[in-house]
């Protein structure tokens, strides 16, 4: 290969692999991660065919680490911690304890050495953002409670493995130091928190004034091109910088160049522009990470490879379900988390390739760690689809089930048990009054149950959120802990009582549980559901829903009335296309009420 075209050789090799493998992977329904994994392993020197340069693919996949911690701090955001830290902080820890012990017990019970053990104890403690968010959106419950849990943990262990970074050259062998000279492992440490301390001051606290003023300046001259060179300039400056002249890892440079960034007015153009750069990149390090891969070190090692997949697959899940269950949180919450964190991706990849350039893991190790991401990446999906199966097979089991909601229930019943004494006390004047049990309480039916007060209705909400549902109580209004699929969970609302009931979640088969549990309780209930896409209106119906408000079909009447208003069309034209196309869709007549709402507004200069 001439040295002229190498570089072009490698990255066209890289992307055209990565990009057929991933579409096999993906027609599969397994994540893409898998292929670009595959696509590494095949241009690596256990395969026939090209070799790639791997020094020259760890430089371009060096760029994609960057851009992945750059995103990272771009879309973290403390508030999201701190909504759910009563459980993500001590769930996450007690999770990575266990892993990190059992998995380094069992790389130095197999003679690998205790800095291996070290490593790949973390490394299969920390599950991957990206196989997590997208298990989560593939299957509409990345904003349910428990997906933001799953979220909240996950944020946990992004900031443990950035610390880990951090720290892991104060573990490295006495050789590697200059001159030969020891360090104590404390000094070490002590000195890693300093520069650590002072980058994040710099870039945090300096960083606050010097990119918000530069991005809005860029943004100032509405040129795309500049505006996305500048994103990439300050990621690559920030996080070579602090390799430089810190000396600490360029992935925590970019973290926090990308915290700063995503603090800022122009933060989500920012995200736009930098998602793609980042996934391209990223792919070029999941490639580079493959071509470490050798099947041979699992025929050599089958029972530490096993061990590793089984903490992984097994012992770690089956933790975080008990944290979350003896947190008194919903069995199914604690099934998805746990699952959710069933599997090991580029966090661990990350800590694998700086220990071993520091000399601090093994080749068999590191081949393991490749192995196990493989094969947890590829099995996750799958163990998604299993949750409503054991949820059933559980519920089949009357003493384990309800050994397993004990926790849960004695969390809430006492509020529940002071909800449903509220409502025989005012049972009267609750009867008189139009009642609607409202099934979730995220930005859907917050806004819902604020509406329903000001013309008369009184909402009763049921949410999974045991602090929400205190909040609501605190306000003087009616809420209900616990899973809404339960007679006993509806009784306590009121079901046979309501005249109406609102299922505002977004899950699919949430919805259908409840819709089905309530009508057999009260038949008479008037059931209004949302629906995400125009294909489940006929299931719904079939349910017997009374009426839904779909959100393709609402957003494309919304956009085209907007459009249509702007350029002045005629009101009366407008109002009978949105009647004929509501008709089409079956939308009801919510969004005519709303538009003859808004039109009655406008001629009186209502805005």
């Amino acid at each position: 290969m001439h040295n002229d075209f190498a570089l072009l050789l490698n990255l066209a090799a890289s992307l055209v692999l990565a990009l057929i493998f991933g579409l096999i992977t993906e027609k599969l329904r397994l994540s893409p991660i898998v292929g670009y994994l595959l696509a590494g392993f095949m241009l690596g020197p256990q395969t026939p065919g090209m070799v790639a340069d791997p020094k020259m693919a760890a430089e371009l996949a060096e760029i994609g680490v960057v851009l992945l911690m750059f995103g990272v701090g771009l879309h973290f955001h403390l508030r999201e911690l701190l909504s759910v830290r009563r459980i993500a902080i001590p769930g996450a820890c007690g999770q990575i304890l266990v892993a990190t012990l059992l998995g380094a017990w069992l790389m130095i019970a197999s003679g690998l050495g205790w800095r291996s053990g070290m490593v790949v104890g973390i490394a299969i403690s920390v599950a991957s953002t990206v196989v997590l968010i997208r298990m989560l959106m593939d299957n509409d419950i990345i904003h349910s409670p428990q997906g933001h849990i799953a979220v909240g943990w996950l944020i946990v262990e992004d900031i443990f493995t950035v610390l880990v970074l951090v720290a892991l050259p104060a573990f490295a062998p006495a050789e590697l130091v200059p001159d030969g000279e020891a360090v104590s492992l404390w000094y070490s440490l002590l000195l890693a928190v300093v520069k650590v301390s002072a980058l994040a001051l710099v870039v945090v606290g300096g960083g606050r004034f010097v990119i918000p003023w530069l991005l809005g300046l860029v943004a100032s001259t509405r040129s795309r091109e500049l505006f996305t060179l500048s994103i990439l300039a300050i990621a690559l400056a920030v996080a070579t910088g602090s390799a430089f002249i810190f000396g600490v890892s360029m992935a925590l440079g970019a973290f926090l160049a990308g915290m700063v960034v995503g603090q800022t007015e122009v933060s989500h153009q920012a995200a736009a522009d930098a998602l793609p750069m980042r996934d391209a990149f990223a792919v070029l390090f999941f490639v580079s990470v493959g071509m470490l891969f050798d099947p041979f070190v699992m025929i050599e090692h089958p029972v530490l490879f096993l061990g590793l997949l089984s903490i992984i697959l097994i012992i770690k899940p089956l933790t975080a379900f008990l944290i979350v269950w003896f947190l008194r949180y919903s069995v199914r919450t604690a099934i998805t988390v746990a699952i959710a964190l069933a599997q090991i991706g580029e966090f661990s990849f990350l800590l694998a390739e700086e220990a071993n350039r520091l000399e601090l893991l093994s080749h068999e190790g590191h081949t393991l760690l490749v192995a196990c991401a493989l094969l947890s990446i590829t099995i996750n999906p799958l163990l998604f689809r299993c949750i409503a199966p054991l949820e059933a097979w559980l519920q089949k089991r009357p003493q384990l089930w309800q050994a397993l909601l004990r926790r849960s229930e004695e969390k809430g019943s006492a509020h529940n048990q002071s909800v449903r004494s509220r409502l025989e006390n005012s049972e009267a004047v609750v009867l008189q009054s139009k009642t609607a049990v409202i099934i979730g309480y995220g930005p859907v039916g917050r806004t819902a149950s604020s509406i329903l007060k000001k013309f008369g209705v009184q909402p009763i909400v049921i949410d999974l959120n045991l602090d929400t549902v205190r909040e609501i109580s605190d306000s003087g209004d009616l809420a209900v802990y616990g899973d809404a699929t339960r007679r006993d969970i509806l009784e306590a609302a009121g079901i046979l009582q309501a005249r109406y009931l609102l299922v505002t979640i977004p899950e699919m088969l949430v919805r259908t549980a409840v819709i089905l549990t309530a009508t057999d309780m009260n038949p008479e209930v008037r059931v209004f559901a949302r629906a995400r896409y125009l294909q489940e209106k006929a299931w719904l119906e079939e349910l017997g829903t009374k009426g839904m408000v779909t959100e393709e079909g609402e957003t494309a009447i919304g956009l085209a009335v907007l459009l249509l208003r702007e350029l002045k069309a005629d009101e009366g034209l407008l109002q009978e296309e949105i009647r004929r196309v509501q008709k089409e869709f079956s939308l009801g007549s919510h969004g005519a009420e709303l538009a003859s709402q808004e039109n009655g507004a406008s001629k009186k200069g209502t805005v």
